[in-house]
Parts: C-alpha cells; sequence; structure tokens
C-alpha cells in the first residue's frame, strides 16, 4: 500500500488526471469533488513542497482557501496558538492565480498559527454548539467504563 501510495500521489502524481488511479475498481476524479476546501502548506516543506500542493487549487471545485504556513513538514503544522510561534500567509482576496508565486506575492503574512484562521473558517460548517455532557452515557447509552476504556491497553 505505501509503494502504491508513493508512486500514485508523488512518484507519477496520478490522482491529478481524471480516471487513472481506482479504487476497488472505481476510477478517482477529484474535480468532480465540489466541497469547500482549505488547503494548508508548509513554506519550506522538504516532503510537499508548497507549490506543488498549491496546485491543488486546480483540481479540487468549490469554495477554496489556501494558507501557507512558515516552517517545515512538522513544525508548521503542530504549533497551537498559544506558542506564538511561526506565522502564516493567506491571500489578500479570496483569488487562487494559476502561478503559487503570483499567489504569494499578494499574500499577507500573518503572526502566529494558522490554527484560528483554519477555525474560523470551519466555523460557518460546523453548525449549533452544544455543550459537552456533563458524564458519559445517558439513558440509551450506558457508559461501559471511565476513559480511556480498556480497548486502549488490548495488544494488536
Amino acid at each position: 500500500m505505501y509503494c502504491w501510495y508513493l508512486r500514485n500521489a508523488y512518484l507519477e502524481n496520478n490522482l491529478r488526471d481524471p480516471g487513472k488511479v481506482t479504487v476497488c475498481g472505481e476510477p478517482l476524479d477529484f474535480g468532480s469533488i465540489e466541497i469547500p476546501s482549505y488547503l494548508y502548506a508548509s513554506r519550506e516543506d522538504h516532503i510537499v513542497p508548497w507549490q506543488g500542493a498549491y496546485r491543488s487549487t486546480e483540481i479540487l471545485k468549490g469554495k477554496r482557501r489556501f494558507v501557507l504556513g512558515a516552517s517545515g513538514h512538522i513544525a508548521g503544522v503542530i504549533n497551537p496558538p498559544q506558542k506564538k510561534k511561526r506565522s502564516h500567509w493567506i491571500g489578500k482576496t479570496a483569488a487562487l492565480p494559476a502561478s503559487p508565486d503570483e499567489w504569494l506575492a499578494n499574500a499577507v503574512e500573518h503572526p502566529g498559527s494558522w490554527w484560528t484562521d483554519w477555525s474560523a473558517w470551519l466555523a460557518p460548517f460546523g453548525g449549533k454548539q452544544v455543550a459537552a455532557p456533563k458524564k458519559p452515557g445517558n439513558a440509551r447509552w450506558k457508559a461501559i467504563e471511565p476513559a480511556p476504556g480498556r480497548y486502549v491497553k488490548e495488544k494488536a
């Protein structure tokens, strides 16, 4: 699976060509998916260069937002807002030009984590917020045991 994934997603970039990759006999066509997409890349990422990640804006349909974070593959992603580290770039407009370099030339750097932007972007899709239950279970579904539960201690 890993070799298949690397070959199709990275080496040959087959996922961008409609129908070139099939899963369980079904041809994939990411261009037929029309959903809101938040696309994030890290500026110094050596695994997924940000310019390549930006190309996803050409394939996916629907409302798209591209955000570029500072740092590399791990540090750029995992730094939470509380750390007040790194920064991120957001386009001045919602327009996504064909060239990633053109997008960056017209983007604005924002200090801190991109997570706050992602959270604000997600909010309209989340529906009504409800308070967490005060205790696990309910009248229909009784709690089995306290968290984390015995299943996490099972050996594979």
